[in-house]
C-alpha cells in the first residue's frame, strides 16, 4: 500500500527543503517507499477534514491504510521501524538512534526556530537586537555541544541513521544565516546529508511542487 502525505500547495519557504514534510519525504525515499502527495492550501489546513487528521492544522500527515499519523518526527520514527536502514538492527545503537531524533526536535531546533521566528516577526521592534543577541548565544551553545560531540565523525553514531536525517533536517534551517559555519564540522555534516541520493530526490521533489517543474532526477 502506498502511504498519502500531506504538504504546502504553496511552501512559505519557496521550496528550499525547509517545510516539514521534508523529512518524511526524505525518509520514504531512504527506505525506497514509493509515496503519494496531497497538496493543501493554507485554508484547507484549516478545514475540519484536514483537523481530522492533523489536530493542529499543519502538515505533514501520513496516511497508510486505517492509520493516520500526524507530527514529522512520529512519521519518520513509523517508517523507521517499518522498513529497514533508518534504524540499525543492534538494539542499543537502535536506542541510541532513536534518542538522536528526539535530541533533534526537541533540543536543537527549539532555540534555532525561535531565532528565525524572531527575525521573521520581531525585526522591527526597539528591542529586536538585544532579543537577537540572546537567541543567538543559545544557538551557539547548542551547535557548540552538537558539534563537541560530533568531533571528526561522519555521522552522529557510526552509520547513517534516522537520527541523522533528523539532525541534519534541522541544522538545514540556518543555511545562509553564517551561524553553522561556526563549527565547520556541522557545516561539513550537514552538506554529507544533502549530498546522499534519498535527499537529493526529496528535495528535487518538494521544490518541483513550488515551481511547477518535474524534479530533475
Amino acid at each position: 500500500m502506498i502511504p498519502t502525505i500531506t504538504a504546502f500547495e504553496r511552501s512559505p519557504d519557496r521550496g528550499r527543503g525547509l517545510a516539514r514534510d521534508m523529512g518524511v519525504r526524505w525518509a520514504l525515499e531512504e527506505v525506497g517507499q514509493p509515496y503519494a502527495i496531497r497538496l493543501l492550501s493554507f485554508g484547507e489546513m484549516k478545514k475540519s477534514a484536514h483537523r481530522m487528521l492533523h489536530p493542529f492544522g499543519q502538515i505533514p500527515t501520513y496516511e497508510e491504510g486505517d492509520l493516520t499519523l500526524f507530527e514529522s518526527g512520529a512519521i519518520v520514527f513509523h517508517i523507521a521501524e517499518r522498513h529497514a536502514g533508518l534504524l540499525p538492527d543492534d538494539a542499543n545503537a537502535r536506542a541510541r538512534a532513536i534518542a538522536w531524533m528526539f535530541a533533534a526536535l526537541n533540543t536543537v531546533e527549539p532555540p534555532i526556530v525561535d531565532r528565525g521566528m524572531a527575525i521573521l516577526l520581531e525585526h522591527d521592534k526597539s528591542w529586536f537586537e538585544e532579543r537577537l543577541a540572546i537567541l543567538d548565544d543559545r544557538v551557539r551553545v547548542r551547535l557548540g555541544e552538537l558539534s563537541s560531540r560530533l568531533g571528526d565523525a561522519d555521522w552522529l553514531d557510526d552509520a547513517f541513521s534516522a537520527g541523522d536525517l533528523m539532525m541534519v533536517t534541522v541544522l538545514r534551517r540556518l543555511n545562509g544565516s553564517g551561524v553553522l559555519e561556526k563549527n565547520p564540522n556541522l557545516s561539513a555534516y550537514v552538506a554529507r546529508g544533502e549530498a546522499r541520493p534519498a535527499y537529493k530526490r526529496a528535495f528535487d521533489a518538494q521544490l518541483a511542487v513550488f515551481t511547477g517543474q518535474p524534479p530533475t532526477s
